[in-house]
């Protein structure tokens, strides 16, 4: 695994040309980086206000990996990621999502530690900081993250979204 200040490479893919991953790819890819955490974990910040912390852990040309802490209730606001698709694994902590479709329906989860799950390109959620502690997240993205569009607050009457980014970083804080 990369270290945040390494440049990006290229990781091989079988039979592929920088291709996007797989939703079943990329869920290896965070699950690989859990099972990688000695190599990751004296990197962590704990956030010392209300913003959260997050750095990138590697940089591929078809994917790239980050690690983020969540102090309790610390939430990001509506968003896709673009054409990429997106996995994540809660590392510690718990993390509640909601999942929201055009018509304003929603499905929330709890993620607990050892928890994964992927998103395809364009599912709209929101991330929260869920128990009582510190949580931790890995999240992978591919292609890598470039755009984030993020949505109305009140998504009762449907999703409207609002504005999109161009971004290098995961779910923004404070938008």
């Amino acid at each position: 695994m990369l270290t945040p200040s390494q440049q990006m490479s290229e990781r091989p893919a079988a039979g592929r040309l920088h291709a996007p991953l797989s939703l079943e790819e990329l869920t290896q890819v965070v699950t690989t980086a859990v099972a990688q955490q000695a190599d990751w974990w004296h990197l962590l910040r704990v956030p010392r206000t209300q913003d959260r912390w997050w750095t990138r852990l590697a940089a591929y040309r078809d994917t790239d990996v980050w690690v983020l802490t969540w102090l309790p209730d610390q939430a990001t606001d509506f968003h896709d990621h673009g054409d990429s698709a997106a996995a994540f694994a809660v590392v510690r902590g718990e993390l509640a999502e909601i999942r929201a479709d055009v018509a304003g329906t929603t499905t929330h989860h709890l993620w607990r530690p050892g928890s994964v799950t992927w998103l395809a390109p364009g599912v709209v959620h929101e991330v929260t900081g869920a128990g009582s502690g510190l949580a931790v997240s890995l999240h992978a993205y591919s292609p890598p993250l470039t755009q984030m569009t993020y949505y109305n607050s009140d998504i009762s009457s449907g999703l409207r979204a609002v504005r999109t980014v161009l971004t290098e970083e995961p779910e923004e804080v404070g938008v």
